[in-house]
Parts: C-alpha cells; structure tokens; sequence
C-alpha cells in the first residue's frame, strides 16, 4: 500500500504552453482506478496523457486512459508498443454492437436467403449421404460378425414403431376414406356418377394415400422419437461412453431403428389401405346405399393388383429414408437441449419432404414401365 502511495504521488498534472499534460508513473493498474480518475477530473483541457514512465498497466488502466481520450479528446504520448496496443484491444472493445446485423434488402435479400437455403441444403444432402455410407458400413460389420446384432433392440423398436403406432394410423386411414368417398361423390354427383365413388376410393387410397400418409404419421410420430432419443443422448455424452468401451453407436442405435422402420412401413401402410377402405365403403354404404357385397365387388373389379405393388414397393424405402433422417439429425445434435428440438423439428421436415419427392418419382418411374 506504501508503494502505490509513493506512486500516486509520482503521477501529476504540469501546465505546459496553453494546456496540462498528466505523467504517470509507476503502475498503473486496478489499485490506483480511483485515485487517477479523481486526478484526471480536476485536470483542464487540453489534455496530454504521459505514458513514458509507466512501468505496469492493466486493462483497467487503459480504459481509464481511453475514456479520457474518447470523452475530452486527451493526447497520449510515451507509451510503449504492448500499452498501445492494450489501448487499441479497449478500444475495440467499446465499439458498438450490431444485435440485427445489415443485409441486403429487397430482391438481393431474397436472392441472399435463397442462395443460403440452397448451400444448406447441399450440405445437408451430402451430409446425410456420408451417414448413409457409414450405416452401410456398419451393417456390413454386422453380417461379418452376427453376434453384435441386437435382437432385443430390433424387437423392440418393431413395437415401438409399428405396434403402437396400429391405433392412430387405423384412425386417421379410416377418417381419411370417408373424406374421399364424401368428396368424391359430392363432385361426381353433378354427372350422375356416383358410382364412380368407388373408383376414386379404391385407386387413390390403395396406390397412394395409404403409404403416404401413413410415411407421413411414421415420420411425425417414429421419426421425431428417432432424432430426440439419439440427440438426448449426445447432449449426456452417452454416445461418447458408447464409444470409449468399443460399441459402435450406429450398430447399437441406428442399425435397430432402421430394420425397424423398414419392415414395418408396409404393414402399416397396408393397414392403413385396409381402414381407408372400410372408412370409404361404410360411407357408401350410409349415404349412397351401395351395399357391402358390391362395394367389394367393384373394388376388385376396378384396382388392379399393380396398385397394391406400387404402394407395397415404395413403403420400406419410405420406412428407410424416415429411419435415416431422424438418426442423422439427432446425430448432429450438439450443445444443448435447445437444440434437441430443432434438430427433431428439422427432423420431420426433412423425412416428409424427401418422402414426397420419392414419391413423385416413383409416380414417373411406375408410369414408365405401364404401370398407370
């Protein structure tokens, strides 16, 4: 304490020519911020701020000298190269900061976000086909080396994705098939042809609506429970411990969620076709009086069994790309739990969309070889 005495007492204010000039000597730190700052005040302007004897100075000490700099326009001569540079980092520091940094406005604004959204989504793309490759991998571990399969996990995820999941798909097919029959024959009736209800029931719901909209609910339902368990996970560094005792987390996790959602796609997109075509012909029946025995009738006459291929084909790739989507996105989960539910949110969209561009190709493609 004697010592900053001693110091303080070194530091004064001279009248040199029509102004003052301040020296400082010593150490300029934390423990003398009062004591200069006081001095400084009573000082006139202009101001010289002197450096040349200071032996020590802290971040305090050169803010001290900067906010003199900034708000009375002081000088500041004498100083050494790491002072100068400790005053240029505090007065970097003070600049303001921009919460809402400026962009582009109007169309190059809209040319900016978009060319954003394609990079991201490149990224994601490519991202998503390197996971692809390392579950290749590590499904071909799993054929070299059968006892790392996990039957238990695999059983599991069969009732988790396809057992639970009978009663709300059941629900919303049949609900749908009463919607499409109602709808249908509201337009056909205006030509007399509302026999054709039938038709429009039995091809829509078999060739497309019942694998899409039960793809659709898997994602929503499995493929969300996919990227939150997986990224849960990773935030509690449980994925880390799989990995420092020698288990793969792609054998343990992915793999299982995968055959899951893969074998059990078709038979829920074919319950689903099944409630679909109860919902529409218990409509028929009510309101067109079209009794059962011939809405069944002319379902077998007008679906041909290409239909029930179409939808049966394109289910377990559907089953795939939702499985592959929720495990990647919760693989990519870091931080916090914040992030948890971006990534499961960003996991559903990704599956449906990818699902309905599947699908549209699979439309072309079917075409294409006579399959109308």
């Amino acid at each position: 304490m004697a010592d900053d005495d001693q110091t303080a007492a070194e530091s004064r204010g001279a009248r040199e020519g029509a102004g003052e000039t301040y020296r400082i000597a010593g150490a300029l730190t934390i423990t003398r911020a009062a004591t200069t700052a006081r001095e400084i005040e009573s000082l006139s302007d202009p101001l010289t701020i002197d450096l040349s004897k200071v032996e020590k100075m802290d971040t305090v000490g050169a803010w001290l000298v900067y906010r003199t700099v900034r708000d009375r326009g002081a000088k500041v001569v004498g100083a050494t190269p790491e002072e100068q540079s400790l005053l240029e980092q505090v007065a970097e520091a003070d600049k303001p900061v921009k919460v809402h940094p400026e962009g582009a406005s109007g169309f190059f604004y809209v040319l900016d976000e978009l060319g954003q959204w394609i990079l991201e989504l490149g990224r994601t793309l490519v991202g998503l086909l390197a996971f692809f490759g390392s579950t290749l991998v590590a499904f071909a571990n799993l054929v070299a080396h059968p006892r790392r399969f996990r039957v238990n996990a695999v059983v599991q995820r069969f009732d988790v994705v396809g057992i639970r999941a009978l009663g709300i798909i059941g629900l919303m097919s049949f609900l749908i098939g009463i919607v499409v029959g109602q709808q249908g024959a509201v337009q056909l009736e205006q030509f007399g042809a509302e026999v054709f209800t039938i038709n429009l029931i039995g091809r829509i719901t078999v060739r497309e609506l019942g694998t899409l909209m039960t793809a659709i609910m898997v994602a929503g339902r499995s493929g969300s429970a996919f990227a939150a368990q997986i990224g849960t996970m990773k935030i509690t560094e449980e994925i880390d411990a799989m990995r420092t005792i020698g288990v793969s987390p792609i054998e343990a996790l992915v793999i299982p969620r995968l055959i899951a959602s893969t074998i059990m796609m078709p038979l829920l997109a074919f319950w689903a076709m099944m409630m679909s075509l109860l919902g529409g012909g218990i409509f028929v029946w009510l309101q067109l009086g079209i009794p059962p025995t011939t809405y069944i009738q002319r379902l077998q006459e007008v679906v041909p069994i290409t239909d029930l291929w179409i939808g049966l084909i394109k289910a377990p790739v559907f089953g795939f790309i939702i499985g592959l989507a929720g495990c990647f996105q919760g693989m990519l989960v870091q931080g916090n739990s914040e992030e948890v539910g971006m990534r499961t949110t960003t996991a559903v969209v990704q599956s449906i969309f990818l699902v309905i561009v599947l699908d549209a190709m699979f439309a072309v493609f079917f075409s294409s070889i006579g399959w109308k």
